[in-house]
């Protein structure tokens, strides 16, 4: 028989201990008594249930089965619900396995190399529920020709290269992207940093450039992995990308040139101190030398400045040495033996910074391609995209250029 006294006790009991289990992790009473499990039953159905923990993952997965004329550059989509992938493999007609990797926010899983054209790929996914099951897709498609139209790109970071602190990776795009079709082509350029140094991707204007930096100068010593995967990317009005480049490399001492019209001087430092400082003739009035911050992109021991081409009778033609490009319109570092007697007191080149030869072969000794170049003074600025110039502009500026959000505290 049952005891009434005691079953009301119990319900009480239990009514009482609801507010807290509400923020408990605590599991349910269990009961001994089939009366008493009996009698407590109204009041443990107030408790909180959750069955998530219980519930298979759900998946799904793209290109769709069967689909044909998928783009080479194509990534598995993945779509999970209570659970997480645990396992992509994707693998061509002949069973030959695909390396590859998961995006960060897990959205989709990247192929490690463009895939073949015309052939057909199977993508098996797992996903593994939080209650321990397991759940598996399958989809099979077939990936397009060669495409008829294509965009040239070019990657100016080569494997096994150390540069500068202020080396941005940039990339070359020929037709450029219009702004329609940037978010996708840039979410397809991977840059990887040891030590971790985040930054952002910025377009020029014209879209023919895309260069990466962080915030601020690489560290002395830093990995640079990058990954432009954009082989056989659709990019818009028609085109696709040519092909993947990737490039490791690394990141040498810190070593800056700053130059001040005022005084006619460089100033040259090496991991915070000044090394050397030189007497310069930058550009006279009629072709001044560009102010701004800007990278040595090329180093050339010996060249032809020739200018006929473009002013004529009044060009020239003169062989220079220790020549160090820093835009693409001609403002160069280089051995002015002509303007030693003019350098450190006035300006008469055609807008290059003139140094005498024993200074022009002591610093192209010393320098790399990717250390930075500071000229101030001289009242005309530097166009943006003249040269790398991803330093030229506040990080905030440069952020602007991103088809992508930048993370708020990044910089």
């Amino acid at each position: 028989m049952v005891d009434f006294r005691r079953s009301v006790a119990i319900v009480l009991a239990l009514a009482v201990a609801v507010p807290l289990a509400a923020c408990s992790n605590d599991k349910k009473p269990a009961f001994t008594d089939p009366a008493e499990a009996a009698s407590a039953a109204p009041a443990t159905s107030a408790l909180p249930e959750s069955t998530t923990a219980a519930l298979p993952a759900t998946l799904s997965i793209t290109p769709a089965a069967g689909k044909k004329d998928v783009p080479v550059s194509t990534e598995i989509g993945l779509k999970v619900s209570n659970g997480k992938v645990t396992s992509v493999k994707l693998t061509d007609a002949k069973g030959k396995a695909v390396a590859g990797k998961l995006r960060d926010d897990n959205s989709s899983w990247v192929p490690g190399t463009t895939l073949a054209t015309k052939q057909a790929y199977t993508a098996e996914v797992t996903a593994t529920a939080d209650n321990g099951t397991t759940t598996t897709s399958k989809t099979t498609f077939t990936t397009m020709g060669a495409p008829g139209k294509r965009t040239g790109t070019g990657l100016y970071l080569f494997d096994g290269q150390t540069y500068g602190v202020a080396m941005p990776v940039v990339v070359e795009f020929t037709p450029g992207v219009k702004k329609a079709d940037r978010a996708a082509v840039q979410k397809r350029m991977f840059v990887e940093t040891s030590p971790s140094q985040p930054g952002t991707w910025s377009w020029t204007s014209s879209g023919t450039q895309a260069y990466y930096r962080a915030p601020e100068y690489w560290q002395t010593g830093t990995t640079i992995k990058v990954r432009i995967a954009v082989g056989g990317l659709p990019i818009g009005n028609g085109f696709y990308g040519d092909r993947d480049r990737s490039a490791t490399s690394k990141i040498g001492r810190k070593f800056e040139m700053k130059v001040d019209n005022a005084t006619k001087k460089m100033t040259v430092t090496q991991d915070g101190k000044t090394v050397r400082t030189m007497p310069v003739s930058l550009g006279k009035k009629s072709t001044p030398s560009s102010s701004g911050t800007m990278v040595v992109m090329e180093k050339m021991a010996s060249t032809v400045f020739d200018t006929t081409d473009t002013d004529g009778a009044s060009g020239y033609r003169t062989t220079i040495q220790y020549a160090q490009r820093l835009t693409w319109s001609g403002q160069y570092i280089h051995s002015a033996p002509w303007s030693t007697g003019a350098q450190g007191r006035t300006n008469v080149s055609h807008g290059c910074v003139n140094v005498s030869p024993s200074n022009a072969s002591w610093l192209f000794d010393k320098t790399l391609i990717g250390d930075p170049v500071t000229v101030k003074g001289t009242g005309d600025e530097l166009d943006y995209g003249n040269g790398w110039t991803p330093w030229d502009v506040s990080w905030k500026k440069f952020a602007e250029g991103s088809a992508l959000p930048v993370p708020a505290d990044l910089g």
